[in-house]
């Protein structure tokens, strides 16, 4: 009995070290992610069928995180194509919304709505994972990254674990050592596998070595890609008013 409990006990012991671990994994990913400042950049979205660029968006992202709550609110800006100059989306905490400037009129959207192609509008927002997400250290791995080289990596499975994570369940290959995210697993409320994503093109980017390209392929049909490529990343002074719904009529371009 006593030794049953002994092992009942290392086996509690056990897990715990292999969460604590897990959640410093997601750490080590957001400093990888996030440069921990206010800051803008491009994010150009191609929708990719059987391999022909079908459809492509330009959009200038600009992030800033609450020093207390690690919480970030995003403003994302259309500029290209012509027709959707203009248009943006907030996201502040759990709400995001859309605003059209022909009508001045903003609408509430979800973060898992369609933004191009296999890209939603929760993609392309900066969040901190490690806040949003409760992560179990599943085990080490080799897998292959976009290039086809392999890596070894922690394995994570994290549930979500506020209102403001986008994605009810996402699954993470992170690579060790680096904490570089390679491979990424994202599922619906109900447990349907949406999409898988890869991580390449490291670049230096205030100061830290991030991915510059996500490769998202859908999970039923992998002929259906959109790839997102992050350009001009480069730090500014965001006014809290950008981050108000009610200001965003206001809003002037750079």
């Amino acid at each position: 009995m006593k030794r049953a409990l002994f092992c009942l006990a290392a086996l509690a012991l056990l897990g715990a070290a292999h969460a604590q671990s897990a959640q410093d994994i997601l750490k080590g990913v957001d400093k990888v992610r996030n440069p921990g400042r206010p800051f803008r950049l491009t994010d150009t979205l191609v929708e990719y069928v059987g391999g022909v660029a079908t459809d492509k968006t330009a959009l200038t992202v600009y992030a800033k995180e609450n020093a207390q709550t690690q919480e970030y609110s995003n403003l994302v800006r259309y500029v290209d194509p012509p027709r959707d100059v203009g248009k943006m989306v907030l996201m502040n905490g759990s709400d995001m919304w859309f605003y059209d400037p022909a009508s001045k009129a903003s609408v509430r959207i979800s973060p898992q709505q369609r933004l191009l192609g296999q890209a939603s509008d929760g993609d392309v927002v900066t969040a901190n994972l490690s806040r949003d997400y409760s992560a179990k250290l599943v085990g080490e791995e080799s897998v292959q990254d976009a290039d086809r080289k392999n890596r070894d990596c922690w394995h994570l499975d994290m549930s979500a674990a506020s209102d403001e994570a986008v994605y009810s369940r996402v699954e993470y290959w992170v690579e060790e050592g680096s904490f570089r995210p390679v491979k990424g697993k994202f599922y619906s409320d109900s447990g349907r596998l949406l999409k898988v994503a890869y991580y390449r093109d490291y670049e230096l980017q205030l100061g830290e070595e991030r991915p510059a390209q996500t490769i998202i392929i859908d999970a039923v049909d992998q002929n259906l890609v959109t790839t997102m490529t992050n350009t001009d990343m480069q730090p500014v002074d965001i006014p809290d008013a950008w981050f108000q719904r009610e200001y965003l009529p206001r809003v002037k371009a750079e």
